[in-house]
């Protein structure tokens, strides 16, 4: 895969030991919850909500060192999948970090909906214990805790199949003061593994109002990957009386 913008990325940084827990959800019930200027997209008609923990490393911005603040901070987010005028990407209902600035940048820049929160990832062989609490009081508590770890051999998706319909999308897409803004990444393509997990406590999704089957259709893991982040740019106005981009 080629880079299109390589003269334009502002900042990098690398994930990992990413776990994506995939559920189907009912289609009505989630579309509701989107912005009407986004359209929820579905594979095969069935909409899909993610939840996603994972570690973040090696955050930089172009042409600088590291951030040396902390080299690590842990992420949890719920994700679904939409278009804008017919291009795909991801819209996300939260964002749990334990990164005050990640959460104060995230928020500013992309009006992402990115939340304090409290967490403590272990590891243990090819094992992560993840646990996040939400401390911010500007949503719904929020809390996670579970195990997991890769349970296969490294493969690519092939296009049309559902595993690549759901993680290769290198775009979100936020609202802000009534501005459609579009924040979009490039990485190398996904290197997945299927996964194993158990949850004790999953109900970030739920304080998003969206309510999840007990145990997730797909699981796929990811051990590394590097990310190149371009700055949001405003694609379109949002009018809240009619839809647009669909």
């Amino acid at each position: 895969m080629t880079d299109p913008k390589n003269g334009k990325w502002i900042m990098g940084q690398t994930w990992n030991d990413l776990l994506f827990a995939h559920y189907p959800v009912e289609t009505e019930k989630l579309r509701r919850l989107i912005p009407d200027c986004l359209r929820l997209d579905t594979y095969g008609g069935q909409a899909w909500v993610s939840v996603v923990p994972f570690e973040m490393s090696d955050i930089h911005f172009r042409g600088l060192a590291a951030l040396k603040y902390r080299k690590r901070f842990s992420e949890l987010n719920v994700r679904t999948y939409v278009t804008f005028n017919g291009k795909p990407g991801i819209y996300f209902f939260s964002l749990d970090a334990n990164s005050p600035l990640a959460v104060q940048l995230a928020n500013l820049s992309y009006a992402l909906p990115y939340l304090h929160a409290d967490m403590n990832v272990q590891k243990h062989g090819d094992t992560i214990n993840f646990k996040s609490n939400r401390t911010d009081k500007r949503k719904p508590a929020g809390s996670f805790e579970g195990r997991y770890a890769p349970d296969g051999d490294p493969f690519q998706t092939t296009s049309g199949t559902l595993a690549w319909w759901l993680t290769e999308r290198y775009a979100l897409f936020t609202v802000k003061n009534n501005k459609i803004l579009r924040g979009s990444i490039f990485h190398e393509p996904w290197t997945l593994q299927s996964a194993k997990a158990s949850f004790t406590l999953n109900n970030v999704a739920e304080s998003a109002g969206i309510e999840l089957p007990q145990t997730p259709q797909l699981l796929h893991f990811v051990r590394k990957l590097n990310v190149r982040v371009w700055p949001p740019e405003q694609i379109g106005i949002f009018h809240k009386e009619k839809r647009s981009g669909t």
